[in-house]
C-alpha cells in the first residue's frame, strides 16, 4: 500500500516540484520546477528517489503533514526546525514518520524555500511530463491548502539509514554573473557600467516568476516599444521603472521589456533561497 500524507497546515505557499516540464515554451508553457533544484535533488537522492521526483516546495513559514502510514522523508534546502508529533527531529537527513504521526517543517531560519522529498516522491499526476505546479499559466497540481492529500509513490526500497550530507548555505549575498542580452543597446552605456557596480537588493515583489531588484534604475536611450519576443529562464528584464527583474522558473515566455543580460542557469538555485533585503550584486560572466 502506498502513503497518503493530509495537509494539515498549508503555510504561506507549498508547490509540488520536480525538474519542471523543458520544451514547451513554443506552446507558451514556462518550465516550472524547483527554484533550488541542487536542494530537491539531494534530498530526493539521500532517500533513494529519482533525484528529478516530485517533492514539496515550502515558502518561508513550511508546512505541516500527517502520513496515514510510516513513511521517510527528507527537509532540505533553507534551514528551518523540522518535528514530529512535537519532537526535534532532524533537519537534512532521513526521518521517519510513523502512521499518524504529524510532520511539521518551521519557518525557515535564513534563505526562504524549504523542500519536503518522501520516499516515493510525490505521486501527484502529470502534465506535459511534469508534475510541477506552475503559477502562471495554471497547469500542475494546485499550491496546496489545508485538507488536500498528497498521493506518494511506492518507495524505492528499504529506508536508508540517517546520513549526513553537506547542504549549501542561503545566500548572504546573492552574486549573479551576467552576460549580455539581446537588447543590450537598447541602454545607456552607463546602465551597463550601473548593473554591474551598483548595490541592489531583493525586492518583496519576488515570487517564483522573477526575483525582483530595488536599486538604481537603468536608463535606457530607446523609447520605442518593443514587439513581444521570447524570454528564456534567467532573463534580466528591465520594466518601466529601471529595476532589473531575473525571470525564474515560473517566467512568461514572451514579454515586451528589454531584456539587458542574461544569468547562467547555475547561478539561479541561489536566487531561489535569497531572502528580501538581501543584498544583489551582478558581475561580468
Amino acid at each position: 500500500m502506498t502513503v497518503r500524507l493530509t495537509t494539515v497546515r498549508s503555510g504561506a505557499l507549498t508547490t509540488v516540484q520536480d525538474a519542471g516540464r523543458a520544451g514547451h515554451a513554443h506552446l507558451g508553457v514556462p518550465r516550472s520546477g524547483a527554484l533550488d533544484a541542487p536542494a530537491m535533488r539531494l534530498a530526493n537522492r539521500l532517500l533513494g528517489n529519482d533525484p528529478d521526483a516530485a517533492v514539496l516546495e515550502t515558502t518561508v513559514t513550511g508546512c505541516a503533514l500527517r502520513a496515514d502510514r510510516d513513511v521517510a522523508v527528507v527537509v532540505g534546502g533553507a534551514p528551518c526546525p523540522v518535528t514530529v508529533d512535537g519532537r526535534p527531529a532532524a533537519w537534512g537527513s532521513p526521518v521517519r514518520v510513523p502512521a499518524g504521526a504529524v510532520l511539521d517543517v518551521g519557518t525557515v531560519t535564513a534563505g526562504v524555500r524549504s523542500y519536503v522529498a518522501v520516499a516515493g516522491g510525490v505521486a501527484a499526476r502529470p502534465v506535459l511530463g511534469s508534475r510541477s505546479t506552475d503559477l502562471l499559466s495554471g497547469l500542475g497540481p494546485a499550491p496546496l491548502r489545508d485538507g488536500d492529500v498528497v498521493p506518494v509513490g511506492a518507495p524505492p526500497g528499504p529506508v536508508p539509514l540517517p546520513v549526513a550530507a553537506p547542504w549549501p548555505g542561503p545566500p548572504a549575498e546573492l552574486v549573479l554573473p551576467v552576460r549580455p542580452g539581446p537588447r543590450a543597446d537598447w541602454f545607456a552605456p552607463a546602465a551597463l557600467r550601473t548593473l554591474t557596480s551598483a548595490a541592489y537588493r531583493v525586492s518583496p515583489h519576488s515570487n517564483r516568476i522573477g526575483l525582483r531588484t530595488e536599486g538604481p534604475p537603468l536608463r535606457r536611450t530607446s523609447t520605442g516599444e518593443l514587439p513581444s519576443e521570447g524570454m528564456v529562464l534567467g532573463a534580466v528584464q528591465v520594466p518601466p521603472d529601471g529595476r532589473p527583474v531575473i525571470f525564474l522558473h515560473d517566467h512568461p515566455t514572451t514579454g515586451g521589456y528589454p531584456v539587458i543580460a542574461v544569468v547562467p542557469e547555475p547561478a539561479l538555485a541561489a536566487a531561489a533561497q535569497a531572502a528580501v533585503g538581501t543584498p544583489v550584486r551582478f558581475t561580468v560572466a
